[in-house]
């Protein structure tokens, strides 16, 4: 995760770094690295009836893990490069704002995530994932040869070999015949996969085929000399044969050896013919740096990363249930009550918490709170921004830093403000209990943070120690002395921003009475720091400079020109949030049934192969509106006033015929009694 905010640097590089303009890098780039790299636009039509299977790596250029792993997936691709006619590498960078949409389709949760492709498939699949702890280089490799052996004959990739292992009696008939090639046998123990490597290894090239073969045939080997295995026997196109003296019985000798014999030489094949996509390392894109004080914390990296929270990682769950609904539903609790934001933000995430508390369901479906977040109700007055703007997160290059950092800074600032406001949370089933940030923060990360790795290290710290807070000011300090547990363990990492370096936090520039010495020895001050980091995370020490505001929303770049504080749009104080949500809250509760009926009775699913029929009603389903959180779209709103004038004409109709029929009856009985 990233460093923490203000992390000590020199600054004389924070005047160089405004000179330098951020050129977008990414993990991988297309064309320098041995492997594909798949975006929104190609990974369908890649995977589709492909003549060859497929591994692909979905990561985010975000997650740490990601990362640190990039150099064992690029020396993988190197590896098997000459597998690739029977089986790809591929990549898909779930970072990227285009390819959101389809991860979700892919339903990827973590990072990185390795699916497995088989070949000419004809619809879509999601692949098969692979689950293993184990990602050393030699285990996927492993892995990817009990792949392609476990596809059928027909649908094996045509380029290759036969992977099963050869009888003595079929390498006995190869003796003493004189033939047109090389053939190499190479002996192995049931549990090796050398022979399988060797054989991927040489088929690109032409006039020689591997087989491999078991040591099960003892009085076999010991009639051909072989004494011991992985050996390799090797017949020659005259009938000669013999085993090959290797010094290291490794595959990379053996494949070595065979790709150097006379007359064997690498096939020309063209490369597998892929959907044209844009390249857009050849177009710089440049992003200008943002000057900000590191004393300081900005309202553009925390509600960047409530965008990014809301609606990149939590849309990789289609359906939210069971303990991520309630971990869910806690977060956006804390945040409404606590979150020291602009009056638009803390309205959504108002307006968010109360329609999740209206709803007595047991799940509740994404595009549903997407369709909130997004204001498809046209609720004045809420508003999150579409993008991110990272001031204080950002980084050189664009996979460093970013939404890990904003979401340390938001736990930080939750966690003072439950300090500061030590009643703000009563009535919300949250309050008295001083662990609440920390424990919504630990399960949150459990169920919806994408870098799995990073999640497993935070558990155990939890598990450690979380247990042990008191207090709330404990808690501040808890999360403090944890994150600069992380800077310690990253220091100088792969993930390391080298403008950045991952310090011990707050560095002695800016909080020199957080640091002391005791016999010779740096001690903190946890009565200083804790002083410290409750101002830096307050509400008096946000600055507002690069935020968007709604107006700017369908503008470019509009919010890199604000500065200062806009006092209109900040939040006001937590005693009138009831009151202003006490106006839409009997709507929200109306509507919570009805949201129950629509759940429980989805609609046909969608079914993009209908021609232009199809795209219509997708449209046409795409439209539906939202209206205030009960799924009712413009045509059901004109079929309950048309419904509304015609019961209102009926009962008017009703009425005046028994008013007519009543002064009949009166003027009848009159009549008689006279």
């Amino acid at each position: 995760m990233a460093a923490a905010s203000g992390s000590g640097r020199p600054e004389m590089l924070l005047l160089l770094l405004p000179l330098l303009p951020l050129v977008a890098a990414r993990l991988y780039r297309a064309g320098e690295d041995p492997l594909t790299v798949l975006t929104a636009g190609s990974v369908r039509q890649a995977l589709l009836n492909s003549s060859a299977a497929w591994v692909v790596q979905f990561y985010s250029s975000s997650c740490s893990h990601c990362i640190a792993f990039a150099p064992t997936w690029r020396a993988l691709a190197g590896d098997v490069k000459d597998w690739e006619s029977a089986i790809r590498v591929g990549v898909l960078d779930c970072g990227e704002e285009e390819n959101y949409e389809t991860c979700k389709e892919y339903g990827i949760h973590y990072y990185p995530t390795f699916r497995y492709f088989q070949a000419f498939t004809k619809q879509f699949t999601t692949g098969e994932n692979y689950k293993g702890a184990d990602r050393e280089l030699q285990t996927i490799r492993q892995v990817m040869i009990d792949f392609l052996q476990n596809h059928s004959q027909e649908l094996r990739p045509p380029a290759c070999p036969p992977l099963d292992p050869v009888l003595s009696s079929d390498i006995t008939s190869l003796l003493d015949k004189s033939s047109q090639h090389y053939t190499a046998v190479v002996f192995e123990s049931n549990n090796s996969y050398v022979g399988r490597e060797v054989i991927l290894d040489l088929i690109l090239y032409e006039n020689i085929i591997v087989k491999r073969a078991l040591n099960f045939d003892k009085p076999f080997l010991e009639k051909l000399g072989v004494t011991s295995v992985p050996s390799c026997y090797l017949i020659h196109p005259n009938g000669s044969h013999g085993l090959i003296n290797i010094l290291k019985p490794l595959r990379s000798f053996f494949s070595s050896y065979l790709k150097s014999l006379p007359g064997v030489r690498k096939k020309l094949l063209l490369p597998l013919q892929l959907p044209a996509q844009e390249n857009k390392e050849e177009s710089t894109e440049v992003k200008v740096w943002k000057e900000f004080n590191k004393s300081k914390l900005y309202m553009a990296d925390l509600e960047s990363g409530l965008h990014y929270l809301l609606r990149v990682e939590l849309a990789t769950h289609k359906t939210l249930e069971g303990a991520e609904l309630k971990t869910f539903k806690d977060f956006v609790t804390i945040s409404a009550k606590l979150f020291p934001g602009r009056q638009p933000v803390v309205k959504l995430l108002e307006t968010l918490q109360e329609w999740l508390v209206s709803l007595p369901l047991d799940k509740i479906p994404y595009d549903a709170i997407l369709d909130l977040v997004n204001n498809k109700m046209r609720i004045s007055g809420i508003f999150l921004t579409k993008k991110v703007q990272w001031v204080g997160c950002q980084g050189s290059r664009p996979e460093l830093r970013g939404y890990t950092c904003s979401l340390w800074k938001l736990f930080h600032t939750l966690t003072v403000q439950a300090a500061l406001q030590p009643k703000a949370l009563i009535n919300t089933g949250l309050e008295d209990n001083p662990q609440v940030v920390l424990q919504t923060m630990r399960r949150y990360i459990h169920h919806f943070f994408g870098c799995q790795a990073c999640a497993q290290h935070f558990e155990e710290m939890a598990k450690e120690s979380m247990d042990s807070v008191k207090t709330l000011d404990k808690a501040v300090l808890w999360l403090w002395e944890k994150h600069n547990v992380v800077n310690n363990r990253l220091a100088g990492d792969l993930t390391e921003d080298p403008k950045f370096p991952k310090v011990q936090w707050p560095t002695p520039d800016i909080c020199p009475a957080c640091h002391e010495e005791i016999k010779g020895l740096h001690s903190w001050n946890e009565a200083q720091v804790l002083q410290f980091v409750k101002h830096h995370y307050s509400s008096d020490n946000i600055l507002y400079k690069y935020t968007e505001s709604q107006t700017d929303s369908s503008e470019t770049d509009q919010g890199d020109t604000r500065e200062g504080k806009d006092k209109s749009l900040q939040k006001k104080p937590s005693g009138s949030r009831e009151n202003k949500i006490q106006d839409k809250g009997n709507t929200l509760n109306a509507g919570s049934k009805a949201l129950e009926k629509l759940i429980a009775n989805p609609g046909p699913v969608r079914d993009s192969g209908k021609g232009a029929a199809g795209s219509a009603s997708l449209k046409e389903t795409k439209q539906a509106v939202f209206f205030l959180g009960i799924g009712f779209s413009n045509l059901d709103m004109s079929l309950c006033v048309i419904l509304y004038v015609a019961s209102s004409l009926f009962l008017m109709i009703m009425y005046f015929f028994f008013r007519v029929r009543s002064k009949r009856w009166k003027v009848k009985n009159y009549r008689s009694s006279v």
